[in-house]
């Protein structure tokens, strides 16, 4: 049986696939990429990735407000995206966290938009795809108190993580799992190689965050799903296990999460 892996995390909607969508998506499945997650950041984008998701079968789509788009949050906005919610083809909410990267940005707002997107997880029954850039000590303690108030409730995931193994820890005891991508091919991301090897295979997902952070050999280009093998390859170095175990069990890690078909 070939090996199967899921991409838990991609931008399919922008317009850096417009030119070769096909022929991308040929590719990830070329690759053993036969399942991907793609993610809305804002109403437009969580319309095309439900769009997207009705047309192809082996797309699933979130739909989300990204932290750097708070402003944009309004009561039309909320009622809009709590409709998308609904849809069969959503299996998370999210892009939703906290960014104090990009500035300017408005703490507040972001925190509005976090809790609202977590209580319309709750409501809808699914999981939430959590952004979170040099914001960890904010937004950590609000998902555990959201995990802790809503025990029976399937959690999320920690997309494109990049902190230290005592977070690692304390997003995994509140219920998430993490989720790697493309970076941890990186020279630079040696340094961190302690944390990869600390986060158990089954609290693992895999993702290509594309087009954004290709792996190293197309450091410069526009990422895609099929580069997800090169993470897999990665990983499964860093952490001294083959690449089928880690293809197998972050694939059913995901779709346990996102309860895929």
């Amino acid at each position: 049986m070939p090996v199967e892996l899921i991409d838990s995390h991609a931008h399919l909607d922008l317009p850096e696939f417009e030119p070769d969508f096909d022929e991308a998506l040929n590719r990830a499945e070329a690759a053993g990429i036969r399942t991907i997650v793609t993610i809305g950041t804002d109403l437009p984008s969580s319309k095309k990735a439900i769009r997207l998701a009705e047309n192809h079968r082996n797309i699933y789509a979130t739909v989300g407000i990204h932290p750097t788009d708070s402003a944009a949050m309004t009561l039309e906005t909320q009622r809009e995206l709590a409709a998308l919610a609904q849809n069969p083809r959503v299996v998370a909410i999210g892009e939703t966290g906290l960014d104090f990267y990009h500035k300017p940005f408005s703490e507040s707002q972001q925190l509005g938009t976090l809790k609202f997107q977590l209580e319309l997880a709750v409501q809808v029954g699914k999981p939430v795809v959590v952004h979170s850039r040099e914001a960890d000590s904010t937004v950590l303690p609000i998902l555990v108190e959201w995990a802790i108030t809503n025990p029976n409730h399937l959690k999320g995931v920690i997309h494109c993580f990049n902190g230290t193994i005592d977070t690692a820890r304390a997003y995994m005891n509140a219920g998430f799992y993490i989720s790697l991508g493309g970076y941890v091919t990186y020279p630079s991301s040696r340094k961190s190689h302690e944390v990869y090897r600390f986060i158990p295979l089954d609290r693992l997902l895999l993702e290509t965050d594309c087009p954004f952070l290709p792996p190293q050999s197309h450091r410069g280009q526009r990422n895609e799903p099929s580069y997800l093998v090169q993470t897999a390859q990665a990983l499964a170095a860093i952490k001294e296990i083959s690449f089928e175990d880690i293809a197998k069990t972050t694939a059913d890690n995901t779709r346990k999460l996102f309860k895929l078909d």
